[in-house]
């Protein structure tokens, strides 16, 4: 016997149950994201408490992952997590040089209750003693254009430099458009809360309402191409762990999600098409002797996602021959042309070894007298047990742009 597949549930069809379990083991936990919230809270305070900044916030909002449900471990990591914030800076510091606007704020901070504030590039950085970081990023408001569309610091240290700049920005702009690209799936965003919660030993009302899910929370996973952006952003985590430059940035993953999500995909489905749209522009721009130039939908031209990666072909082209190694064992998985222990290992191999390991062993935990009866399900030794003949998941081709002209385009 087999589980009836339903696209939108990604606890049915085998392989998109243990991909769901693997970003279930990377995801920001509820007892870390019930913190945020208060964080932020006391971070904007402890900032306006400092003669500098009085009256001088007039925004404080989440940016990149956060700003979009994506939130996943540090590189390197499993249970550490970086979250962004904007503080959008008002007049006094509108002629300020962007060191002096970062050495202001590292000076706001000074006494929050933490081991050590560190000032970065392009924003301080608040570590908390349970591996949250929160990094705060100034930021100019550029007025009369749409809306939070900024300039923020660019300013190595420790001595103001030539490189010394802002920086175009509209981060609030594109979470927008994002979020737009990716409406809430209510059954599936109804199922991965539910696991989410278990996995953060909460309790999960037994009479919630479908509907409750998307106002119950604005933090957690709503559809599958958002997963698979996790899922796409861990995987490359892991190829680049012991990298010491700079990798693939998330937020250029992020906009490649928004321009290739479609309604009703399958995770596996979804991990592929992703990963597909990324391969064709990196191939189109290395035919054309050219560097990956992915740009800021919200505020095209200006603020590009690519500025800082690729630094050059080879850089990309690495890349992409890891892209083409993980839709190339996905589609082996989705074909059932590996062994048990053969997928194991290579999901294992893409996602790291403990998140996998744990993933096989929730779901043998939950699948519990289920494994006997359907077949279906994942043995706490880690062994996949697939229906003996499965069929191959139907997926629609993706539709692409022309070489070139992706970003120009609808989808």
């Amino acid at each position: 016997m087999t589980v009836p597949f339903t696209d939108l549930d990604p606890f049915q069809d085998p392989l998109d149950s243990i991909l769901a379990e693997v970003a279930l083991s990377v995801q920001l936990p509820p007892s870390l994201h019930k913190k945020t919230r208060s964080r932020f809270t006391s971070l904007r305070e402890h900032i306006e408490a400092h003669p500098d900044f009085k009256d001088q916030i007039e925004w404080f909002y989440p940016q990149g992952s956060m700003a979009i449900d994506a939130t996943i471990s540090t590189r390197g990591t499993d249970d550490e997590y970086d979250l962004d914030v904007v503080a959008q800076l008002g007049g006094r510091f509108r002629t300020m040089a962007p060191l002096n606007i970062l050495l202001a704020l590292e000076e706001a901070l000074q006494g929050y209750p933490v081991a050590a504030i560190v000032r970065q590039t392009r924003c301080v950085t608040i570590p908390y003693a349970d591996r949250m970081h929160i990094d705060v990023t100034p930021a100019l408001r550029d007025y009369g254009t749409p809306d939070r569309q900024s300039r923020i610091t660019h300013a190595k240290g420790p001595r103001a430099s030539a490189d010394d700049r802002l920086v175009d920005m509209n981060a609030f702009g594109f979470a927008e458009w994002y979020l737009s690209r990716t409406p809430t799936e209510v059954p599936f965003a109804k199922a991965f809360h539910r696991r989410w919660l278990d996995h953060g030993g909460m309790e999960v009302r037994a009479d919630a309402e479908v509907d409750d899910v998307p106002d119950q929370t604005d933090f957690i996973v709503k559809n599958p191409m958002t997963l698979a952006l996790q899922l796409l952003k861990r995987y490359r985590n892991v190829r680049y762990a012991n990298y010491a430059g700079r990798i693939p940035p998330s937020v250029m993953l992020s906009c490649f999600a928004g321009y290739t999500a479609a309604p009703r995909l399958g995770l596996a489905e979804a991990v592929i098409r992703l990963s597909n749209a990324i391969i064709l522009e990196i191939e189109a721009a290395s035919r054309a002797a050219q560097l990956l130039y992915v740009d800021n939908p919200a505020h095209p031209g200006r603020d590009v996602f690519t500025d800082r990666w690729p630094a050059s072909i080879t850089q990309q082209n690495e890349f992409a021959k890891h892209l083409r190694d993980l839709v190339h064992n996905l589609e082996k998985m989705r074909k059932r042309q590996l062994a048990p222990n053969e997928m194991m290992d290579e999901l294992r191999r893409s996602f790291g070894d403990r998140v996998v390991t744990k993933a096989a062993d929730n779901m043998a935990t939950r699948l519990g007298a289920a494994l006997e009866t359907s077949r279906q399900g994942f043995a706490r030794s880690g062994a996949l047990i697939l229906p003996a003949a499965a069929p191959a998941i139907a997926r629609p081709s993706l539709v692409t742009a022309k070489p070139n002209t992706f970003f120009g385009v609808k989808m």
